[in-house]
């Protein structure tokens, strides 16, 4: 089966791996976009037969493909890969119900969402919606057995307005233990310093899903202390104490974080079985085959386009 691909060039994460090993399934036309032509796609992509296709599989940034949704409802089989559905939700983000209007506009769409409370939420909306939860790439992100001298860390953003929760967290934790708030360049940097953490905090509040940092540190192993998020730890199969350690308050992490001290060996199985569930689990290779099994399921049947009631865009601005 042929796939048309769209993606963007310079992609933060990069899926590169994901798609070499999706084209181990499927044949893969891969055309990597940058951001002008992400804006004037329908131009961009006027001169392609679609008609070669079997499926097409949307992975570009929601903020340049929204106002393209005419175009896009023309496009044969299409499936959407989509990592920020979770603002849908947020009544931080700026796109609150946007993703819901986005996809009512594209009654043949089928979309694939990484958090499976956002998947059943989007569902009861009435769209073709499933679930496939971030991973890592193998390439770039695995273990090194390198001294720890980082204790405590955490790798990533915490300035937008959407890790609000992060943010707060993050900051009062630093005031009790000696927490250290990085940022580094993705690729060897990135990996170089996980490695060097012992105990990285995952602090995902708010935002009813893993996002990827989670399972790129269980894979080079550290110990991941998670913030809990409602259900989503069972349906990925991860379970507290032997994965993981999962907290839903700052006393509690700080619990955690003594206990761990002082039984180093008990935290050392927990950091090994984190890390081989990660590697069996989570990574691009096990993502490209659910992906490819989702591209070749049967399109959804067509439906009648949607838009968002006046009384539900009402509940998305008011955070109801």
């Amino acid at each position: 089966m042929r796939v048309l691909v769209l993606t963007a060039r310079q992609r933060l994460p990069d899926l590169s791996s994901l798609y070499r090993s999706l084209g181990q399934w499927l044949e893969l036309d891969v055309r990597r976009l940058d951001k002008e032509q992400q804006r004037r796609l329908p131009g961009e992509l006027a001169s392609i037969d679609f008609s070669a296709y079997a499926r097409v599989l949307l992975d570009l940034p929601f903020r340049h493909v929204r106002q393209h949704w005419r175009f896009l409802r023309q496009l044969p089989g299409l499936l959407i890969y989509e990592e920020d559905a979770c603002q849908n939700y947020l009544a931080s983000s700026r796109w609150r119900g946007a993703f819901s209007q986005f996809y009512g506009r594209l009654p043949d769409a089928r979309v694939v969402v990484t958090g499976a409370r956002i998947s059943e939420q989007l569902r009861g909306e009435g769209f073709d919606v499933h679930w496939m939860a971030k991973g890592y790439d193998p390439e770039q992100v695995y273990f090194e057995p390198n001294p720890r001298d980082i204790e405590l860390g955490f790798i990533g953003r915490i300035a937008s307005k959407v890790y609000a929760g992060r943010h707060e967290l993050l900051l009062a934790l630093s005031r009790r233990e000696p927490l250290q708030i990085l940022r580094t360049e993705p690729g060897a940097p990135y990996r170089e310093m996980l490695n060097r953490i012992r105990y990285f905090v995952s602090a995902d509040v708010g935002l009813g899903e893993y996002m990827a940092k989670n399972f790129e540190a269980m894979a080079c192993g550290c110990v991941l202390l998670a913030w809990r998020q409602g259900g989503e730890e069972e349906r990925l199969g991860l379970q507290h104490g032997r994965h993981l350690l999962l907290y839903s308050s700052l006393d509690e992490l700080c619990t955690h974080l003594a206990l761990l001290r002082g039984d180093p060996a008990r935290a050392r199985e927990i950091a090994e079985q984190g890390r081989l569930w990660a590697e069996s689990q989570r990574s691009y290779v096990h993502l490209a085959e659910r992906l490819a099994h989702l591209l070749m399921e049967p399109p959804p049947l067509r439906r009648e386009s949607t838009s968002l009631s006046w009384p539900q865009r009402l509940r998305y601005w008011l955070g109801r």
